[in-house]
């Protein structure tokens, strides 16, 4: 191997940094230096990763634990995925040969390597090596810093065993409490006598009753919106204790100046940390404050937004107006195209208007769109979504159950509404024993995305519709600002004590105006595999999930969903995922550029997370 090159001094530092990620494994920087063609190079690392995995099935290889040995085949095999001709075929370029030219020394592709690229090899070659120590993991760690040794418990029986195992148990979940504890819920007593205080503040600031706030009619009239909504976060700031930056109003302004809507109940309102902004309160001010890179984006296609934001293709699944169907037996019907409140990161910002009458479609499209349904035999279930269905009024809405009952096969109905988080108030006695009075089973979709958003009110709300016989499941996004360690925890730990039921955990949907939101996909397996794993079953019935454009919803399980295929030079994992049509009938793999590792990283540092406990998120693939 060649120590030094013939480059500028900062190249000669970028260069260093990169060779040192080979030296688990010097032999793979050799093959590249040696090699006169990337097909050479392509070849002779093939042969190399060959012999090692048969080294290590033969047992010639020794490793500390069967756990490293795991590992190693697992990173042997993403790596062989990576250098892949085929591969590099349906990724559109060639991750090998930044390899191959980095280590080279050529200065364009060191000039186009970034510290997420370096790191992905880092891990990788650490994982082949044996030498991750990924078996340790984060919490294994806590333990041995506080000096809690790993039993064998294999070793023990009966009686001895179990209380030993207790214990153990006992300090895995102090250190699990510890994680848990940072993220208050709003069912705490301190959240909700700072809340109390919030809505008195409101309440003299808009000059209403207890009655009117709690009066949903209220709280959608009064819905800050648009350049007056502007004003009154103005006038809230000046005259109260509410807390907001200038570059917060200012983003705001230009965003419905712009013709972007905005949307924010006061009820919800009334969750933010009026005195000190975006610590307790950082998820609830990120759903409905956009970042100025959405807001740029917005603007930006402005003119096409309808066909540039569309990210699930619903132009291409839609059969007829307000319809969108994807699957076999199920298909939506988007009724009203606006919520009382706009969440940032919502997948149908593209058709999202503002909250005001226009948002309804018409009778006419409604009951021609209801037709479709009674003439479609295959429809086993109804999904009443938009938009936010519960928009519209309890007339609307006996009418187009009314129409549902007519048809015979359809089994059930379920409405999407994040009213129950962002207005619970609309879920009056009235509604629920309207939907609950209906002959077919129905259910509710929500989105509540931290624990912090669970209220005594989502409570009252919920225990309304289940005593009517209607449950509430929970379809989280899991975007960068709900995504730190336990956080998720804590949210599935709220949702219990209200009644309602994890359902869904879906990657957020991969859209450039969304970015910063976007987490990569290796921290919503590490969550799932190494956080939730510590809940019980019943807490933890949702189903981590990627929606595949035009296809829909895919599993994130395991090796039958997705394939890691290649690493760009920012560091950006790019994956072949298996839609879920594949073992049915023909289908083609949908290919997917994910947000760097490293960048996620650096985002989680800003807010002051530690990311070495993060650390095992490499070996996520």
């Amino acid at each position: 191997m060649m120590e030094t090159k013939l480059l500028s001094e900062e190249k000669t530092v970028n260069y260093k940094i990169f060779t040192e990620v080979f030296s688990p494994l010097p032999e793979i920087g050799e093959i590249l230096e040696e090699s006169e063609s990337l097909e050479e190079a392509r070849n002779k690392l093939f042969e190399y990763m060959k012999e090692l995995e048969w080294e290590i099935r033969t047992g010639r290889k020794v490793f500390k634990n069967e756990i490293d040995r795991w590992l190693s085949l697992t990173a042997i095999n993403v790596f062989l995925n990576i250098i892949s001709k085929d591969n590099e075929k349906l990724a559109g370029f060639s991750t090998l040969e930044y390899l191959w030219k980095a280590y080279k020394g050529d200065e364009d592709a060191l000039k186009e390597i970034r510290e997420g690229f370096i790191e992905e090899f880092k891990h990788i070659f650490l994982a082949i090596s044996g030498k991750a120590d990924y078996s340790l993991g984060f919490l294994g760690e806590r333990l041995l810093e506080e000096g809690i040794k790993f039993i064998d418990f294999s070793k023990l029986k009966g009686r001895d065993a179990g209380i030993a195992r207790s214990n153990f148990l006992d300090k895995v979940y102090d250190i699990m409490r510890e994680y848990i504890s940072r993220y208050p819920s709003g069912l705490d007593k301190r959240v909700i006598l700072k809340r109390k205080k919030n809505k008195e503040t409101l309440k003299e600031f808009f000059g209403i009753t207890e009655e009117e706030w709690f009066n949903y009619k209220w709280q959608f009239k009064n819905v800050l919106r648009g350049l007056k909504g502007v004003e009154i976060l103005k006038e809230l700031r000046k005259n109260t204790n509410f807390k907001i930056s200038d570059d917060d109003l200012e983003i705001i302004e230009k965003a419905v100046k712009n013709g972007i809507p905005f949307g924010l109940t006061p009820y919800y309102l009334h969750l933010f940390d009026f005195e000190n902004p975006y610590v307790e309160d950082l998820a609830v001010r990120r759903q409905v404050i956009p970042p100025e890179w959405y807001v740029e984006k917005m603007i930006e296609h402005k003119e096409d937004r309808d066909t540039a934001f569309d990210f699930m293709g619903e132009h291409d699944t839609s059969p007829i107006d307000l319809i969108t169907r994807r699957y076999v037996t199920i298909a939506i019907i988007k009724p009203y195209e606006s919520c009382p409140q706009i969440c940032v990161y919502c997948q149908r910002n593209w058709m999202v208007q503002d909250f005001d009458v226009k948002a309804f479609k018409g009778w006419d499209k409604v009951e021609k769109a209801l037709d479709w349904f009674a003439e479609h035999e295959s429809m086993m279930e109804i999904l009443i979504t938009g938009g936010d269905p519960f928009s519209l009024n309890d007339k609307a809405i006996e009418k187009i159950l009314n129409r549902i009952s007519e048809m015979n096969h359809v089994v059930g109905v379920r409405f999407g509404t994040r009213t129950i988080v962002t207005a619970p108030m609309r879920i009056t006695d009235e509604l629920a024993e309207l939907l609950g009075s209906f002959e077919k089973r129905i259910m509710i979709s929500t989105h509540v995305e931290s624990c912090y958003e669970i209220t005594p009110e989502v409570k009252d709300a919920v225990e309304k519709l289940n005593k009517n016989k209607i449950y509430v499941y929970n379809q989280h996004v899991f975007h960068r600002y709900v995504s730190r360690r336990f956080e998720n925890v804590a949210l599935r730990i709220a949702l219990k004590k209200v009644g309602i039921i994890p359902y869904y955990t879906f990657y957020p949907k991969g859209k450039m105006e969304h970015k910063d939101y976007l987490v990569p996909i290796a921290r919503l397996a590490q969550e799932v595999k190494e956080e939730a794993r510590l809940l019980p079953g019943s807490f933890r019935t949702d189903e981590p999930i990627f929606n595949v454009p035009r296809m829909g919803k895919n599993h994130l399980r395991a090796w039958q969903d997705r394939e890691l295929i290649a690493i760009k030079p920012d560091g950006g994992r790019v994956y072949l995922m298996h839609p879920w049509e594949k073992g049915i009938y023909p289908t083609k793999l949908y290919t997917y550029k994910d947000v760097p590792i490293k960048e996620y990283l650096d985002s989680l540092k800003e807010i002051g997370e530690n990311v070495e406990e993060y650390r095992t998120i490499w070996y996520y693939y």
